[in-house]
C-alpha cells in the first residue's frame, strides 16, 4: 500500500489524483488550479497584503483541476468541490519582521525563521506557507505573506522573518509578479507557486513512478529539528589521488530497483540499496562511483501532456528541479525529503568506509522548465527568467537552447554563478561528496548571449574555490550547440575531461577500422596530443568506451544499428553514428562463432581501457554484459532495459565478471598504468615499424617499469591469426602470460601468469594479450 505524506492526510487526500498541499481560497487570494500539464502549481490570486502582523488566511473548497485528454490536443477542465471546513472563531496571527537578505533560502535567526529570495525584476512577492499542524486553525490550509518592497527588500533580494514557525515540516513557495513583456525576456505569472532555488529539501510525491500522484507538485521545505548527522569519530575521506581512480558510472535507482537484487522492496532503488551492494563494488575493484543525477527531478516530466514520449519515465534524472535538494524518491519506503537527505549521507559514509569516492553527475546547463512552447514553470522561470536563462533579445526574447532540452541556464551571470557555487559547496560540506562531473559543460563556457568565452568566470571560480579544492572536477566538454572542447576545455590545470576522442578512436580500432593504429596508440598512451599542455596530467583524460548514453558494451558488439522503437519517436532519437560492430549478426543469436567474437571484443575493450594512461571509467552493468536490446537512448525506461540484472551476474556471465574484476585489480596494483606524468621515450617501446600502413590493424608495445616489472601488450584487430615476435624480457626476468582474450575462462586471465612464453606468440583474430615480466 502506498503511504502519503502526513500533510496529505487532513486536506490533500480529499483529491487523490491531483494532490496539492494548497487548497482553494474562496473570496480571498488563492484558488489552486492543479494540475496544469505544462505549468507549475498555480494560484488564482487576489492577495491581500500582510502587515507586520501577517494573518493566516483561510482556505476553502474549490479545486480547479485541468486534466490532460490522452486522445485530444486540448486539456479539459473540471471542478471538484468539497464541503468547506468550518472557520475557526479566531485565526492566529503571526508576528513578522523585515528579515535579512542573507543567507538566501531559509535560515534560523534570533527573531524567528528567515526567508530570502533573489529577484531583480519582480515587482510583487508573496511567501506561501503550509504548516504541518493546524496550530489553532481547523482548515489545514495555507498562509500568505505579501512582502512590502519598501520594508522587505534589500537590493534585489526579498526577505521576511516570521516568529514561532515550526522548525521542520513546513512547506513553502513563492508567488511572484512582474513585467509581462515576453519580448523583453520576462515570464512572470503571479498564479504559480514557485520553489525557492535555495531550498535545501524539496517535497512532492513520495514513491518513484507512482502514477496515482503523477501530477504532484513540488515545494521547498526545511528541517532545523534534527541533530547533525553522525559521521563518526573514525570517519575519514578516501582522498584517492586522481591517478589511481577507477570510476564506475551508475544510476542509484537502477542499481537495485530490480527484484533480482534480492533486497527488501522498501529499499530497492534507494540510497540504502546502494549500501547493501557495496560488497559487489568492492569485489569489482572500482574505487569511485559517478552517480547519475541525484538532485531533485520529476520522473513524470514526459507525461504532462500527450506526446510521443508520454509512456516513459525519466530514469536518468537530467532535468533538475532544484540544485540543493537530494532526490527525495530515492529515500527508502517513501520516506520523503528529510529521510532522503539522511540516507544519502549514510550512503556516502558507507562508500567512504569501503574506500570508494562519490562523484556526482551534475546538470547546471539547463533545468526542468522546458521551452516556451511547452513550459513547465516550477522555479527559475517564474522568479526571474531574464536572469536565470540565456535569451535571444533580438528574437522576441526567446529562450536559447544549447542544451537540447529547451532552455539554457545563464551560468556566467553573477547571480546564477553564485547559485552554482553555493550548490557545489553545499554538496561538499553537507554531504561530503568527492567530486563532480558536469553535464554538457561547454554550456558553462558561454556568455549570456550564448557566445563562447575564453575564460568563463564560473569555470574559473570552480577551479579556484577553496572548498572545492579537494574535489575532482570533470567536464563533459561539449554541448548541443556544437561547442566541442575536448582537449581545449578552459581548465586552470585542474579540470579533467570526458575524452570523447578516446571513446571514438578505441571503438574504431578494436572493431577493425583501417588507419586507426596511430590514433589507438595515442589514446592508450594518455592522449598527450590533447592534454600535455601547461601543468595538465594524463589523469585529466577521463577515458571511457561506454557511458550511460549510447550502447552498452554488450550492445556495442551486438548491433550495427540503434533499435529505439520503445522510445516512441520512430527511431529519430539517439545517435546514428555508434561506431559499433555486431560481429556478424544483428542482435541476439545462438551462433557460437558470433558469440565467441563478441566475448573477445568485450574483453578487448575492457583490457584496453584499463591499461590506458589516464582515468578509466566503465558503465554499471558492463561487468556482466548488460543489454538494452540495441536501445542507445534509454533515458525513459524504468525497466529491465536500465535496471541492473543481478541474476545475470552469476547465472550467465560469471566468467565475464571474473575477467572484468581481475583486470581492474591488475591495473590498480601495477604502477605502469597510473602515471601522473606523460610517457617519455624511456617509458614505452612501440614494437612497430608499420605506422603508415593504412591496412595494418595490429599494435604491440611495452610499458616499462623502473624496477623491471615491464608489461607487454598486443592488440590484433585483424580477422586472421598473426604470429607475433615477442621482445626479450628485462634482464633476469621472464615473460608470463597474464591475459589472452581468445582463451576460455579461467585461462583468459591468470594473475600469477603462465610461464613458457617463446620468441613468438600466435594471436587469434580480434584478440589481445598481456605479458608481465617477472
Amino acid at each position: 500500500m502506498l503511504r502519503t505524506p502526513h500533510w496529505y492526510d487532513s486536506h490533500v487526500a480529499k483529491f487523490p489524483l491531483f494532490a496539492s498541499p494548497f487548497s482553494s481560497h474562496n473570496g480571498s487570494s488563492c484558488t489552486v488550479a492543479s494540475p496544469v500539464p505544462d505549468m507549475g502549481l498555480k494560484l488564482s490570486k487576489q492577495v491581500s497584503g500582510s502587515n507586520q502582523q501577517g494573518i493566516a488566511r483561510k482556505t476553502r473548497d474549490c479545486v480547479n483541476h485541468r486534466t490532460a485528454n490522452a486522445y485530444g490536443q486540448r486539456a479539459q477542465e473540471r471542478v471538484l468541490e468539497d464541503e468547506a471546513p468550518q472557520m475557526s472563531e479566531t485565526s492566529p496571527s503571526w508576528k513578522t519582521f523585515p528579515g535579512q537578505a542573507f543567507p538566501l533560502g531559509v535560515s534560523e535567526v534570533d527573531s524567528g525563521t528567515n526567508f530570502a529570495i533573489f529577484s531583480q525584476h519582480a515587482t510583487a512577492v508573496t511567501l506561501c506557507l503550509s504548516l504541518p499542524e493546524r496550530l489553532g486553525r481547523v482548515d489545514g490550509g495555507m498562509m500568505e505573506f505579501s512582502l512590502d518592497r519598501n520594508v522587505n527588500k534589500t537590493g534585489d533580494i526579498w526577505h521576511i522573518c516570521i516568529k514561532d514557525l515550526p522548525r521542520s515540516n513546513v512547506l513553502y513557495g513563492y508567488c511572484m509578479d512582474g513585467p509581462r513583456g515576453w519580448h523583453e525576456g520576462h515570464r512572470f505569472d503571479s498564479r504559480v507557486v514557485l520553489i525557492d532555488p535555495y531550498a535545501k529539501l524539496v517535497d512532492g510525491r513520495r514513491f518513484f513512478g507512482d502514477s496515482s500522484k503523477k501530477f504532484s507538485k513540488f515545494l521547498g521545505t526545511y528541517d532545523f529539528d534534527s541533530l547533525p548527522f553522525a559521521w563518526g569519530d573514525n570517519y575519514k575521506l578516501p582522498n584517492i589521488p586522481e591517478k589511481d581512480l577507477v570510476i564506475y558510472e551508475m544510476n542509484v535507482r537502477a542499481f537495485t530497483a530490480s527484484e533480482s537484487s534480492g533486497l527488501d522492496p522498501d529499499i530497492r532503488g534507494s540510497y540504502l540499496g546502494v549500501i547493501e551492494k557495496i560488497p559487489h563494488l568492492q569485489e569489482l575493484g572500482i574505487n569511485a562511483v559517478e552517480l547519475l543525477p541525484v538532485f531533485e527531478f520529476d520522473e513524470f516530466e514526459f507525461q504532462r501532456r500527450p506526446n510521443p514520449r508520454d509512456h516513459m519515465i525519466n530514469t536518468w534524472g537530467y532535468s533538475t528541479i532544484n540544485f540543493f535538494a537530494p532526490m527525495s524518491r530515492y529515500a527508502s519506503d517513501g520516506g520523503g525529503p528529510l529521510k532522503a537527505s539522511q540516507e544519502f549521507k549514510q550512503m556516502v559514509k558507507a562508500l567512504h568506509g569501503a574506500g570508494i569516492e562519490v562523484i556526482l553527475d551534475v546538470v547546471y546547463n539547463h533545468t526542468n522548465e522546458a521551452d516556451d512552447a511547452n513550459p513547465y514553470t516550477t522555479s527559475f522561470r517564474g522568479i526571474d527568467n531574464k536572469v536565470y536563462y540565456m535569451l535571444d533579445l533580438n528574437n522576441n526574447g526567446q529562450l536559447l537552447n544549447f542544451s537540447g532540452c529547451g532552455n539554457t541556464l545563464n551560468c556566467n551571470h553573477p547571480v546564477v554563478m553564485e547559485l552554482i557555487m553555493d550548490s557545489l559547496r553545499h554538496w561538499v560540506t553537507e554531504y561530503h561528496v568527492d567530486g563532480f562531473r558536469f553535464d554538457l559543460a561547454s554550456v558553462l563556457c558561454r556568455g549570456a548571449d550564448g557566445s563562447p568565452l575564453s575564460a568563463p568566470p564560473v569555470i574559473r571560480a570552480i577551479a579556484k574555490d577553496s572548498i572545492l579544492s579537494r574535489c575532482k572536477i570533470i567536464s563533459e566538454p561539449w554541448d548541443c550547440g556544437g561547442l566541442y572542447l575536448v582537449g581545449r576545455f578552459p581548465n586552470w590545470d585542474r579540470w579533467a575531461e570526458w575524452n570523447g576522442k578516446y571513446r571514438d578512436d578505441l571503438r574504431r580500432f578494436i572493431k577493425g577500422d583501417s588507419g586507426m593504429k596511430g590514433s589507438f596508440a595515442t589514446r592508450v598512451s594518455g592522449s598527450a596530443d590533447l592534454f600535455k599542455v601547461n601543468k595538465r596530467k594524463p589523469y585529466h583524460s577521463v577515458n571511457f568506451v561506454i557511458a550511460h548514453d549510447g550502447f552498452t558494451l554488450y550492445d556495442l558488439v551486438s548491433y550495427n544499428f540503434k533499435h529505439n522503437d520503445a522510445n516512441g519517436e520512430g527511431g529519430n532519437d539517439g545517435s546514428n553514428d555508434n561506431l559499433s560492430w555486431n560481429c556478424g549478426y544483428e542482435g541476439e543469436t545462438d551462433d557460437s562463432t558470433v558469440k565467441a567474437i563478441r566475448s573477445r571484443q568485450m574483453k578487448n575493450f575492457h583490457l584496453a581501457l584499463m591499461i590506458s594512461q589516464g582515468t578509466p571509467m566503465m558503465l554499471m552493468g558492463d561487468e556482466y554484459g548488460h543489454s538494452r536490446n540495441g536501445n542507445n537512448n534509454s533515458y525513459g525506461h524504468d525497466t529491465a532495459i536500465n535496471h541492473f540484472q543481478w541474476g545475470l551476474l552469476e547465472a550467465r556471465n560469471s566468467n565475464h565478471f571474473r575477467f572484468f574484476k581481475e583486470v581492474i585489480k591488475f591495473r590498480r596494483t601495477r604502477r605502469v598504468f597510473g602515471r601522473d606524468t606523460f610517457l617519455e621515450k624511456n617509458d614505452v617501446t612501440w614494437h612497430e615499424d608499420n605506422w603508415h600502413n593504412f591496412e595494418s590493424k595490429f599494435l604491440a608495445f611495452t610499458f616499462h617499469d623502473n624496477n623491471g616489472g615491464d608489461v607487454y601488450m598486443a592488440f590484433n584487430a585483424h580477422d586472421y591469426f598473426i604470429k607475433v615476435p615477442i621482445p626479450a624480457a628485462p634482464v633476469k626476468r621472464r615473460w608470463f602470460r597474464v591475459v589472452d582474450t581468445n582463451l576460455e575462462s579461467p585461462n583468459d586471465f591468470v594473475l600469477d601468469g603462465v610461464p613458457g612464453i617463446k620468441s613468438t606468440y600466435n594471436m587469434a583474430p580480434y584478440s589481445s594479450i598481456l605479458l608481465e615480466a617477472k
